[in-house]
C-alpha cells in the first residue's frame, strides 16, 4: 500500500496549503488539508499518506478538516503528521490510529553552561559513557525496577510520583507539556501484559529512532525567544526522543483488538479498519482514553528518567554536578497523543479531542496552558530532524490556533521506508560517514544506523520553513548534532 501513488485532487489554497475535496469521496465529513510548499508535494503524492488525510475526514463528530502537516507519510490508520479533533458532543470518537503505537512518544530539550569548546575534547568520552549508562534498544531493561502497583500509581501521576525519589524536580514539571500528567488516567484499564512489559522499561530509550542526542546551538533566529527559553549560540544541548515502550505498543494493540466489530456496532462506516474507532462518550472509547493517558504518563516519566541518566553522565564527565551544569529543561513536547481541549470552532469555544500522530502542539503567547517563562513567546516547539543535518526550536504562534487546532510538525519525516533505507546503505559504513560530517554516533547495530540515516529524511529545514512561513509556529533556534546514541 505504501507504495502507491495519490491520484485524488489536490487544491491549492496557498503558498503553504493544499486541499483534498470533501467531494473527493462520498462520506467525508470535511476536506482535508495538508501543508506543504510546492516542491514537497510531488513527494507527497508518492505514497498513500494523502489518501489517509481523506479517510480520516470519515470520523464522526470531525471538526473543521482533516489536517496533515509537512513532515507527513504514511502510518497505521492515519499519517504521521495527521491531526483531527472530534466533538463528544456531536457523537465524536477517539481512534486508536490517531494516536499511534508508541502513545506519548515525544521529545525534550535541555541546556547546559557548556560552550562546544568546553565539549569538544571530552566528545567521545561523553557519548561512549551516555551509550554505556542510557539503556538502548528492543526490549532493553533498566535500572529503574517499580512493581505493579508502583507502576499503577507512576501512570496516575505522571513525573510528579518520581519527586520523593529526588528523580523530578518542580520545575522539570513546570517545562513539562501539560505538567507531565493527562488527568484522565486510569491505570486499571492497562492490561497486566502491558504492565509486565513496561516494568524494567522506564528510563530507556528503545530502538527505532528514538535517540538521545547532543547538540550545539548553530542558529539564533528569535534573540528574545532564545533568551526566555537560555538558549545561546555554542550553548550544548542535550534532545531527547522517546514513548512509552512497549507498554504503549501493548496499550493500543489491546484496544485495536477490543475495537474490533465495535464501529459497525455504533453504526459507523470507515474506508479503512485502522481507523477502528468509538465513540469518546461510550464504554468501549472510555476504556481506551484511560488506558491511552495512563501509558502517556509513563512515558513523560521515561523521558524524566532518561534525562536523569544524562544528566549524571555530564556530571560523572565534567566533574560538576547537573545543576552547576545548569541543565536545565526548556520543555517536553508530546507527538502521539489525544488531548482534549478548549478551541474555537465556528466562532464559539468548544472541548474537542485533538487527535495528534507525529504531530506538535504549537500553543501560542498568553495561553493559559503556558508556563510563566513562556507566556510572552508562545510554547516552545521541538522539531529533530536527522543525525547528520540540523534540528530545530521553534515557538507557538497564533496562527496554530486559527488553523490547525494549536498544532506543528514534529520531525523531518522520513521520505524512505526502513527496509528502503537498509538495502540503499548496503555495503556503506553509516557511522564513519556521520564522523565525516562530525557527528560521533553510537548504536546497537548497523542496521538502526542504516534505518535512520541522513538520507532516510526530508531536509528538516524545508519542513520547518513550511510551519514558519503558515505562521503555526516561528523560528527561534537552530542546532547541529555532535553525539548521538541510538538502539
Amino acid at each position: 500500500m505504501a507504495k502507491q501513488s495519490f491520484h485524488g485532487p489536490l487544491q491549492r489554497v496557498n503558498d503553504c496549503c493544499w486541499r483534498i475535496p470533501k467531494s473527493y469521496k462520498p462520506g467525508m465529513r470535511v476536506d482535508g488539508l495538508i501543508y506543504a510548499s510546492e516542491q514537497m508535494i510531488e513527494q507527497i503524492k508518492g505514497d498513500q499518506a494523502p489518501e489517509q488525510v481523506a479517510n480520516v475526514a470519515f470520523l464522526p463528530g470531525i471538526q473543521h478538516a482533516s489536517l496533515a502537516m509537512p513532515d507527513i507519510h504514511w502510518g497505521y490508520g492515519f499519517c504521521i503528521g495527521g491531526v483531527c479533533a472530534t466533538d463528544p458532543d456531536e457523537g465524536g470518537v477517539i481512534s486508536p490510529g490517531g494516536v499511534g503505537y508508541d502513545i506519548n512518544c515525544g521529545v525534550r530539550l535541555v541546556t547546559s553552561n557548556l560552550s562546544y569548546q568546553d565539549v569538544k575534547p571530552h566528545l567521545a568520552e561523553l557519548v561512549d559513557q551516555l551509550f554505556r549508562h542510557v539503556p538502548t534498544g528492543v526490549g532493553r531493561g533498566g535500572k529503574y525496577k517499580f512493581n505493579k502497583q508502583e507502576l499503577r500509581q507512576l501512570m496516575q501521576q505522571g513525573p510528579a510520583y518520581l519527586q520523593d525519589r529526588g528523580l523530578t524536580t518542580a520545575e522539570d514539571l513546570e517545562h513539562t507539556e501539560g505538567r507531565g500528567c493527562l488527568d484522565g488516567a486510569i491505570s486499571d484499564f492497562v492490561s497486566d501484559r502491558a504492565i509486565e512489559r513496561g516494568s524494567g522499561q522506564c528510563g530507556t530509550l528503545g530502538s527505532g529512532n528514538h535517540f538521545l542526542e547532543v547538540q550545539v546551538v548553530d542558529a539564533i533566529f528569535d534573540e528574545v525567544a532564545a533568551a526566555a527559553m537560555g538558549l545561546q549560540k555554542d550553548m550544548v544541548c542535550v534532545m531527547i526522543h522517546s514513548g512509552s515502550r512497549g507498554l504503549g505498543y501493548q496499550v493500543c494493540d489491546d484496544a485495536l483488538k477490543q475495537l474490533r466489530g465495535v464501529p459497525e456496532r455504533y453504526g459507523i462506516e470507515l474506508p479503512d479498519r485502522q481507523l477502528a474507532c468509538a465513540p469518546i462518550n461510550s464504554p468501549e472509547g472510555e476504556r481506551y482514553l484511560g488506558a491511552m493517558c495512563a501509558a502517556a504518563n509513563y512515558a513523560w516519566c521515561n523521558r524524566q528518567l532518561l534525562m536523569a541518566q544524562a544528566r549524571d553522565v555530564f556530571a560523572q564527565v565534567f566533574g560538576r554536578s547537573w545543576h552547576e551544569l545548569q541543565m536545565n529543561l526548556i520543555y517536553d513536547v508530546a507527538h502521539n497523543i489525544a488531548k482534549l481541549e478548549m478551541h474555537q470552532i465556528g466562532g464559539r469555544d468548544r472541548r474537542v479531542w485533538v487527535h495528534r500522530k507525529g504531530a506538535t502542539r504549537a500553543f501560542p503567547p498568553h495561553h493559559v496552558e503556558l508556563p510563566e517563562a513562556y507566556q510572552s513567546i508562545g510554547q516552545p516547539v521541538l522539531i529533530p530532524g536527522d543525525m547528520g543535518r540540523a534540528s530545530w526550536v521553534l515557538a507557538g504562534q497564533v496562527g496554530s490556533m486559527e488553523q490547525t487546532f494549536g498544532t506543528a510538525c514534529h520531525g523531518a519525516g522520513r521520505r524512505m521506508s526502513r527496509t528502503q533505507a537498509v538495502k540503499q546503505a548496503k555495503g556503506r559504513r553509516i557511522d564513519q560517514e556521520l564522523a565525516a560530517r562530525g557527528v560521533i554516533a553510537r548504536a546497537r547495530s548497523w542496521k538502526g544506523l542504516a534505518e535512520e540515516q541522513p538520507d532516510a529524511y526530508k531536509d528538516v529545514n524545508t519542513v520547518v520553513d513550511v510551519v514558519h512561513r503558515a505562521n503555526l509556529a516561528s523560528k527561534v533556534a537552530r542546532m547541529r548534532p555532535i553525539g548521538v546514541i541510538k538502539g
